[in-house]
């Protein structure tokens, strides 16, 4: 029920804005086996709930406004890589028109864990509010991170992506930063939910057919 929850949020957030672009041929030739996708997938899921209850707390997004639009700060295409094909009618998933690839989709899903892993790290060597705190609320996430790299590069061998450099979008006041880092977070949010979309459609084994 869970993963059914999350699709359906998930179509919600991204089936009204999403643009289509040609697949583009990658090196790195993903198959996922049942078992390797089911231990990514139960990591991605876990990876969601990290992300929702640490935004359900007051410490990141302390004395910000809930209602503060949500920043996807990956440039990472997966919404359209990870869609599905457009004849498969796949529940209420935002269709593709070209031919899904596999390699394409697990390639951007972890340029995306790439970004965030730097996004986080980076953030945590700034002046925070509370830096205890807030390396406390944080660490498990990248932990999760680290596990979910170390899968999809067992998945896509020979898939390494270069470590992306944050430090150059933050400033020097602390207020201004946890406010834009509150915001990613939540766009991180709403990414994790496209990513645990399109595990659920990895794992149906419909992009075989």
């Amino acid at each position: 029920m869970a993963n059914i929850h999350f699709f359906v949020i998930s179509c919600l957030l991204v089936t009204s804005t999403l643009k289509w672009r040609p697949a583009t041929s990658l090196p790195v030739q993903a198959q996922l086996s049942s078992e390797e996708c089911k231990k990514c997938s139960a990591l991605f899921v876990s990876l969601l709930r990290n992300i929702t209850g640490l935004l359900s707390g007051n410490v990141l997004c302390y004395g910000l406004k809930p209602n503060d639009k949500a920043t996807v700060s990956s440039s990472a295409e997966t919404v359209q890589a990870c869609a599905p094909n457009v004849q498969e009618n796949f529940s209420c998933m935002a269709q593709r028109n070209t031919s899904f690839s596999e390699s394409e989709c697990v390639s951007s899903i972890m340029k995306d864990m790439v970004h965030y892993d730097a996004l986080i790290q980076s953030y945590l060597k700034l002046t925070l509010r509370s830096p205890e705190e807030e390396t406390a609320l944080l660490s498990p996430t990248l932990e999760i991170i680290h596990n979910l790299k170390n899968c999809l590069l067992k998945v896509a061998r020979g898939m390494n992506p270069a470590e992306e450099d944050t430090s150059y979008m933050w400033g020097d006041n602390s207020f201004t930063n946890r406010r834009e880092m509150c915001k990613m977070m939540r766009g991180f949010h709403i990414r994790a939910i496209t990513i645990n979309r399109a595990m659920g459609y990895l794992s149906s084994g419909d992009h075989l057919k």
